[in-house]
């Protein structure tokens, strides 16, 4: 799911998990899983932003995310481990922009102020897509498996 929406609502999350009772505490411990979740993401693309600098990158359009490169295959590996999903080609748009706008903020300078990621997080937000409807059924990964 994370590979389309990086910031589902508490009614997303109940739309697609309809096989979970739902309370207070159960909401909030998704909720976070996704903040932990968004975390890994934004660690990693600011340690890949900050190692192309170190490599001597000198503009973000020099950076790509493909299905081969390094950033891919951590984060492929953090959400994905078993290989048991195809990652779609907007999440590889999306993670692209977002280690430009990592890039771009820290060659300028903004990395400084200790809330310089939230203008990278309000960009990011506005990039979720739809999930698909397969992921509403409580036997989504046998689904997705025999697809």
């Amino acid at each position: 799911m994370f590979f389309y929406t990086r910031y589902p609502s508490s009614n997303m999350l109940k739309m697609f998990f309809s096989d979970v009772k739902f309370n207070r505490c159960i909401t909030s411990q998704l909720i976070k899983w996704f903040s932990n979740f968004r975390e890994f993401y934004y660690i990693q693309m600011e340690k890949f932003a900050r190692q192309a600098i170190n490599d001597g990158v000198t503009g973000s359009e020099e950076l790509s995310v493909t299905r081969d490169c390094e950033l891919f295959r951590a984060l492929n590996m953090h959400y994905n481990k078993a290989n048991d999903f195809e990652v779609p080609e907007r999440f590889l748009e999306v993670a692209q922009i977002t280690l430009r706008e990592f890039f771009n903020a820290i060659v300028a300078g903004k990395d400084v102020d200790p809330s310089w990621k939230k203008a990278i997080y309000k960009v990011i937000c506005k990039l979720d897509s739809e999930v698909p409807e397969i992921f509403k059924s409580p036997n989504c990964l046998q689904e997705l498996l025999h697809e």
